[in-house]
């Protein structure tokens, strides 16, 4: 989910050409259960309809439409048939939105075609000097490449876990578990292949080398080579008994970092709120409260130099292993001790951890929408294109999608992730789509995607519905708060991809909602249902 506080405050301009909201279409020309394709009719821009009907769309998503959330904002939307090429809905769909994270397809789509989906990366633990007995006499560098996971999120079949609210999100949304996995897998494996090199001893010191590409900043932290438990802190709070100081668990374990906790547990039924704050390096306090009958609460913290924490986290693996090191594991990343990036790579490797497929890491960005792994696939375009700064990827992926076939200029990115401030149309989004769906590897891109009722980020959109398992789409959600009025804003709540319908077809398609407006956290929710409900109905009617 990509959200934030200034969202809705820039990109807005050419969102604000597209038509009013819609009104319900005549049963004589909407979509039906039994005969929608024939209804579909000439698209249209939507420019104009007031009093009019969506040629192709049932009234029962009209109505859904014109719901007061939705009266001073605007709806796009484009379904298009991927067999036969048909136009069945298209209402201002050749006009610029803000999608939010349906931006994702865009970036990771780009490194797919690019390196495909079997394509790793590796992460070598190259070292100095000699081995002289079991001691080196030099340093050992951890070379950042931009492995998302880092062997935390692996499972015993290979494949990537997640849960359906990632921690990512956890301080923002209610509800986020963690998986099982242990989130420092991958260096512990390093160090023990350390171990197995014969060394021992480091006389010398332990870097780590994220040089890969110039440190780049994203809304929620850095966007760096090397990532560890997604550059996050856990920690998850378990209520007592009334009046007492909640416990809380820390992971992952790495020095300095420790945590105290001042949630209170409150009476069953009373709300419950943790805030997070650091009030020094290595410090991290939750405040708040915790209601007695309340499941475990995850909350994070992001650490500000993910080279420093992987530094430590990795020496203390080498410890865990039996490898002892010279220098102090609590210190500053020595990033001035590395020799020239060239020269690191001539460096003998003493280890190295494969990272799992880029499918399978697309598929964690994808359904749960992780934004810091979308940007770091558009930074990995970067580097192949021959530059360290990440926004050459943005062109490096403009490049690889007009050579794909897709015109290029019906999106405005300036990230990879969703922020506010990127714009697409409904029709470029379908056209992305359908040349995913046209590739012999299509069948794994759709497998990425969030599934309406089932996994990821449409867990819970339309769970109970029809349409369940047959939905397809990445989502996209920008957040803000109405000062003004004591409201809250939606400047973007949209979903892309594809539609497997009740009569066999199969669907491209692209829903996008803007600017609507709730009283409460509550109607935010509900929104996620209503654009998913938008969704259902297509796909009973076609």
């Amino acid at each position: 989910m990509t959200s934030g506080a200034a969202a809705g405050a820039s990109g807005t301009t050419a969102a604000t050409t597209a038509a009013t909201t819609p009104t319900s279409a005549s049963a004589s020309t909407g979509a039906s259960s039994t005969g929608a394709a024939s209804t579909a009719g000439t698209p249209t821009s939507g420019a104009g309809t007031t009093g009019s009907s969506i040629p192709g769309l049932d009234p029962a998503a009209l109505a859904v439409m014109n719901k007061a959330p939705y009266t001073a904002g605007q709806w796009a939307i484009s379904v298009r048939d991927l067999d036969s090429g048909r136009p069945f809905v298209s209402y201002n769909a050749d006009k610029l939105f803000q999608p939010g994270s349906v931006v994702k397809t865009y970036s990771v789509g780009a490194a797919w075609q690019q390196f495909g989906p079997d394509h790793t990366v590796v992460t070598p633990v190259k070292r100095t000097g000699r081995i002289v007995g079991n001691t080196l006499q030099g340093d050992l560098v951890l070379v950042g490449a931009g492995d998302l996971t880092m062997g935390g999120r692996t499972k015993p079949d290979g494949t990537v876990d997640f849960t359906d609210l990632d921690h990512n999100d956890a301080n923002a949304i209610p509800g986020a578990t963690l998986t099982p996995e242990d989130p420092l897998t991958g260096l512990d494996q390093l160090a023990a292949q350390v171990r197995s090199a014969g060394i021992r001893h480091v006389s010398g010191d332990v870097v780590v080398d994220d040089r890969l590409w110039e440190p780049h900043a994203l809304e929620n932290g850095p966007v760096t080579p090397i990532v560890i438990n997604n550059n996050l802190i856990d920690f998850t709070t378990t209520p007592g008994r009334v009046g007492a100081v909640a416990t809380v668990a820390m992971r992952p374990k790495v020095a300095p970092w420790t945590v105290t906790s001042q949630v209170k547990t409150v009476p069953a039924g009373q709300p419950t709120g943790i805030t997070v704050t650091a009030p020094r390096e290595g410090t991290v306090v939750l405040t708040g409260t915790i209601a007695a009958d309340s499941a475990p609460v995850v909350n994070t913290y992001a650490f500000k130099d993910p080279a420093t924490f992987a530094r430590t986290a990795f020496i203390e693996a080498l410890q865990r292993k039996g490898v002892s090191v010279a220098a102090k594991a609590v210190a500053d990343n020595p990033g001035g001790r590395l020799p020239a990036k060239a020269a690191v790579a001539a460096l003998p490797a003493v280890a190295k951890l494969t990272s799992l497929s880029l499918d399978q890491e697309a598929t964690y960005t994808l359904k749960i929408s992780y934004n810091l792994g979308a940007e770091t696939f558009i930074c990995l375009l970067a580097v192949q294109a021959g530059s360290t700064k990440c926004e050459a990827g943005l062109a490096r992926a403009a490049e690889i999608w007009r050579r794909a076939g897709l015109d290029p200029t019906g999106a405005v990115l300036i990230d990879g992730s969703g922020l506010p401030g990127n714009l697409i149309t409904a029709d470029n989004q379908v056209q992305l789509e359908t040349i995913m769906a046209k590739r012999p590897d299509a069948a794994r891109w759709k497998a990425t995607l969030p599934v309406l009722g089932v996994d990821g980020s449409l867990a819970l959109v339309q769970s109970k519905g029809p349409a369940k398992g047959k939905v397809f789409a990445k989502t996209g959600t920008l957040g803000a708060g109405d000062l003004f009025n004591d409201r809250l804003l939606l400047p973007a709540k949209a979903l892309g991809g594809y539609i497997d319908t009740k009569a066999g077809r199969h669907l491209a398609f692209a829903v996008i909602s803007t600017n609507s407006v709730y009283t409460d956290i509550q109607g935010v929710f509900a929104a996620n249902d209503d654009v998913g409900k938008v969704v259902e109905i297509i796909q009973q009617s076609y």
